[in-house]
């Protein structure tokens, strides 16, 4: 049996699902109903002052039959009074001892640090979270975000809170940045025992176009949320890898970023996070959702042989490479399973119009098979990717596996063209329509009978 116990810099925990520091974190009431329920750890909404926000708070990007496939928020920190949170921490932790509670804080100067971080460790807390992400309301007053694209002001603060913290300090990063690995290699430099990632991406998720005004709507009023859910999962994945990967980080992560099921957060954790936390999903689904994930990821777990999860953390991370280093020489192309075809012809409409040109109909009415013309694929996978069949449409491997080249070693070698002319600049040059074809009325040429 697989054992789902974590221990991220000191902070352990049953499991590795944690609530994010959100709304579901908002009171002790709902973190003891989610523990209960069978969560590892939560990170407690953001505590500071003062207790300032707006109404109304959210909004959603909804695509096609799927809802909430992004969500924006311009809620700040908790709506209650600190001493309230204080005392459902002590509450919290005499009921469920061994789950992680963790304090999430922001305040302003360096007295205010010392003197919640105190109250949180008398409180009971096993660890805190410097919010440094939130991408509005804070950081107009030089918090949230505002620090977290400054490396040097991230430093000092955790500095600051390390100066008196007993407990582990995880820092929380801003995607709103061009490189994320300058504010986590500040949090370390800072003495931060570990970093959390992604906060909420600054965004206007859509504009009502009667009143003109974005959502949330204030007063007839807007501003810029932050952006979260399973929209945001690639862009959350790509910066733990970086973080992950990076020599001089080097810090253990708890990832965030469209955590909705057990496959998303196996692959977190095999990009290098020991925990992840979940905000999103739990605003749509509840708490319930943590029935699929335990026994989703145990089972992921007894499936491939690993008992703990230290066994497949980062386990994904040697297989990326800096693009010049793939081999330029491995090639795929499509296959069409004519008994699994439904003749929908997604596929050719995508090739034909956003791709090679690489997919053929045929000239026969009655057969709506389409057909894959081998010389212009380039094995991009589009057609594969927008057909709703499952392994209708599969890339099979062409090459011999004997050679390998890249453009690293292109370049090395100098074989790298020189001029635009020059014949090592190289292109395809298989048939492609005559752009004059595309004002035919007519089937194109390539049709096959």
């Amino acid at each position: 049996m697989a054992d789902l116990r974590t221990n991220l810099a000191g902070i352990k925990s049953p499991n590795p699902f944690w609530l994010a520091s959100a709304p579901p974190t908002n009171s002790g009431y709902q973190i003891m109903k989610a523990f209960d329920a069978g969560w590892g750890g939560a990170v407690w909404k953001t505590l500071g002052v003062p207790v300032v926000n707006v109404s109304s708070r959210y909004g959603a990007v909804n695509y096609r039959d799927s809802r909430m496939v992004g969500f924006n928020n311009i809620e700040l920190i908790t709506d209650r009074p600190l001493k309230d949170n204080l005392r459902e921490i002590s509450e919290v932790k005499k009921r469920f001892p061994d789950h992680a509670v963790i304090a999430s804080l922001m305040v302003e100067t360096k007295e205010e640090w010392h003197q919640i971080v105190r109250d949180v460790e008398n409180a009971g807390a096993d660890g805190i979270e410097l919010n440094f992400g939130c991408p509005h309301g804070m950081c107009e007053r030089g918090m949230g975000s505002a620090v977290g694209q400054e490396p040097k002001v991230l430093q000092t603060i955790v500095e600051w809170v390390k100066e008196v913290a007993k407990i582990p300090v995880i820092v929380k990063l801003t995607p709103n940045i061009s490189d994320i690995t300058r504010p986590a290699k500040a949090a370390k430099a800072g003495g931060g025992d570990a970093i959390s990632l992604i906060n909420t991406i600054q965004s206007i998720v859509g504009v009502d176009i009667d009143q003109f005004v974005p959502y949330p709507i204030v007063d007839g009023k807007s501003t810029n949320g932050g952006y979260c859910g399973p929209a945001v999962k690639p862009i959350a994945l790509n910066m733990v890898k970086n973080c992950a990967q990076h020599p001089d980080v080097n810090l253990p992560i708890s990832g965030i970023g469209g955590v909705e099921n057990w496959r998303d957060a196996v692959e977190f954790i095999l990009l290098g996070a020991t925990t992840v936390q979940v905000c999103t999903a739990v605003m749509h689904f509840g708490f319930g959702i943590i029935r699929e994930l335990l026994p989703g990821l145990e089972r992921y777990m007894d499936e491939k042989g690993f008992k703990t999860i230290e066994d497949f953390r980062g386990k994904a991370l040697p297989n990326i490479l800096h693009w010049e280093d793939l081999n330029l020489k491995y090639k795929v192309v499509a296959e069409i399973n004519a008994d699994k075809c439904i003749g929908c012809q997604l596929c050719y409409t995508a090739c034909e119009d956003g791709a090679h040109q690489a997919i053929a109909l045929s000239s026969d009415p009655a057969n709506r098979i389409p057909s894959i013309i081998d010389e212009n694929c380039v094995g991009c996978n589009l057609c594969s990717l927008v057909c709703p069949v499952e392994d209708c449409i599969t890339m099979e491997r062409r090459d011999d596996g004997k050679q390998h080249w890249t453009w690293g070693e292109r370049t090395a070698a100098g074989n790298i063209p020189k001029t635009f002319d020059d014949p090592l600049a190289g292109g395809l040059h298989h048939w492609v329509p005559e752009p004059a074809e595309a004002l035919v009325k007519k089937k194109p040429r390539h049709y096959k009978g």
